[in-house]
């Protein structure tokens, strides 16, 4: 074979073509394990949902001043729910004015500060949490407003030692004794699952009566039908409420809120423009390499003009020359090719259980998580490769058919 005459130009020729796939390959992984990490951070959270909340007005309105400050009511609810049928989940949640006062959570000698939400069931199909121990709040809990609670982890380890069990034993919070039924783990990552784990969460009708709250609700979560936006309930949720509590059509700020439908959709835009690009930069590497795999094959043909002239005086078929030239181009890109896909998943396989044992002790908190390479796509990468291969020894290889077998014979 001709491309064993030059050893050293075939490999620099044939290093082009390694580096461009093992280059996509890394790239592809490692756009792979960005995108992991961020929906990882997400944990179970409704990529459906919405969420609303009570604002100071900013428009007057039938008499009432604008800067008016308001609650959303408990009676809110129900209309909500009897109004706008294309709501599958609507839970309401209280944030307690001493969530984070000092010392407000009290077990025995030990005391701590965390975050206090009163909640319904439904909360938790919004943003479900894990359960190392227990349950979360139900029905019963709501309507016989019981004074239970359930806790994060880390909750847990503030307030017990490692061999005690929480489920059963009483916490205080601000003087009043609540029974703890459940212990939870967040499903996000990194500070939001820190947060969530510093939580404590009570039947959302037991804080109300409790702590002298009266029917007030600080915000609503929601989330829509599968077959339905949630920008669309989030917009009648907001037109009912402004009815409700007397507030202009007109003033935007009156209502709060933050629809997750969106930002999940900019996420998803945000990483199929990073894949784009990597495709863009890959494919653009790996031409770079067919391209001297073209040269190469134009130099050997150059080289072996008098032996071409020969072949074709004996009685050679063009085509067979073609595809002798063919064979090698293809061969050279093949191997190239292959050795860097092997090498790109080889060395993310790698990465991948690099992170795995450094994020054993620390629950997957990460925001770059599983590297990996689609197979379909990396065989598919190496199959045009190939094809890439062809074309390019395609070139040389008319050229070296077209010069006619006298002049091929005269040549030095």
């Amino acid at each position: 074979m001709a491309l064993k005459q030059n050893r050293l130009r075939t490999i620099l020729t044939a290093f082009g073509v390694f580096w461009g796939i093992f280059m996509l390959v890394i790239m592809l992984g490692s756009g792979k394990g960005l995108k992991n990490g961020a929906y990882d951070g997400m944990g179970g959270f409704a990529t459906n949902s919405a969420f609303v909340w009570a604002q100071s007005t900013t428009i007057p309105y039938r008499g009432l001043k604008k800067g008016r400050n308001y609650n959303f009511i408990n009676a809110d609810t129900k209309a909500l729910k009897d109004q706008i049928p294309e709501l599958e989940t609507l839970a309401p949640r209280i944030q307690p004015r001493f969530w984070r006062s000092t010392n407000s959570v009290v077990r025995g000698l030990k005391t701590g500060a965390f975050n206090i939400y009163g909640d319904y069931p439904d909360w938790n199909r919004i943003d479900p949490v894990t359960f190392i121990q227990g349950r979360y709040i139900n029905e019963d809990d709501i309507t016989n407003r019981r004074k239970v609670a359930i806790i994060g982890k880390r909750v847990k380890e503030a307030l017990f030692t490692s061999k005690e069990n929480a489920i059963g034993d009483y916490i205080r919070i601000k003087g009043v004794y609540f029974m703890v039924v459940g212990v939870f783990k967040s499903q996000h990552n990194g500070g939001q699952a820190e947060n969530q784990e510093n939580s404590i969460e009570l039947p959302l009708t037991t804080l109300q009566q409790t702590y002298n709250y009266g029917d007030a609700i600080d915000y609503y979560g929601l989330t829509s039908r599968a077959d339905v936006s949630v920008s669309y309930v989030e917009d009648k949720v907001k037109e009912i409420l402004k009815q409700r509590h007397l507030i202009s059509p007109n003033d935007k700020e009156g209502i709060g809120s933050e629809n997750v439908e969106k930002e999940f959709k900019k996420m998803n835009i945000l990483f199929l423009g990073i894949n784009v690009l990597i495709w863009i930069v890959g494919i653009g590497t790996l031409f770079a390499g067919v391209i001297g795999v073209s040269n190469i094959m134009l130099i050997i043909v150059k080289e072996r003009t008098k032996e071409i002239g020969i072949q074709r005086a004996i009685g050679a078929k063009p085509i067979s020359i073609i595809s002798q030239i063919i064979m090698e181009s293809v061969f050279l890109t093949s191997l190239a090719g292959y050795f860097g896909l092997l090498l790109g998943v080889g060395v993310i396989e790698l990465l991948n259980y690099g992170l795995e044992k450094a994020s054993s002790g620390n629950d997957g908190n990460a925001m770059f998580t599983r590297p990996e390479v689609d197979f379909g796509v990396a065989i598919s990468a190496l199959i045009i490769l190939i094809i890439c291969g062809a074309i390019a020894g395609l070139i040389p290889a008319k050229r070296a058919v077209s010069i006619k077998p006298i002049d091929a014979l005269r040549y030095e």
